[in-house]
């Protein structure tokens, strides 16, 4: 009798860890990065009769390595992933490179497994942009399934 009461703790015991490991407690959420392509523009202006003229450059600047980048870093309760398919969200963030400081803007959106828009915003920062994207993941990801 002692040895099948012990069977049935344990059998219960493992229930209750195989059941609860799936729990959205006890997981991080995952999110999948698009790809980002900022636009700059670089010039330089060449004074008439001189040997040298302009010079202008601009073309897309990838900058999704650096948005999963910060993603690590000012978002640690994440899982960045590669795999959209995998992702409980998907986060779109749009960072403007090659501009002067003030005139940067870093826009985000995020979506959730469903494809629903959570969110959008703008910073002056991706840092910030990051930040802003990433509270509202956090609460939303851990808000109990009655409430959303």
């Amino acid at each position: 009798m002692l040895l099948k009461s012990l069977m049935l703790t344990v059998t219960t015991l493992s229930t209750t860890l195989v059941l609860g490991a799936d729990s959205r407690e006890d997981k991080r959420p995952r999110v999948f990065v698009t790809q980002s392509e900022s636009w700059s523009i670089g010039g330089e202006l060449g004074i008439p009769d001189f040997s040298e003229g302009t010079n202008i450059q601009g073309g897309a600047k990838p900058q999704t390595a650096e948005i999963v980048k910060t993603v690590n870093e000012r978002c640690p309760g994440v899982v960045v992933t590669r795999k959209e398919e995998s992702a409980d969200y998907v986060l779109v963030l749009e960072h403007e490179g090659g501009k002067v400081f003030v005139r940067k803007d870093n826009k985000f959106a995020l979506y959730n497994a469903d494809g629903d828009a959570i969110a959008s915003g703008s910073t002056r920062s991706l840092g910030n942009a990051v930040k802003d994207a990433c509270e509202i993941l956090i609460d939303d990801w851990y808000e109990p399934e009655e409430e959303r």
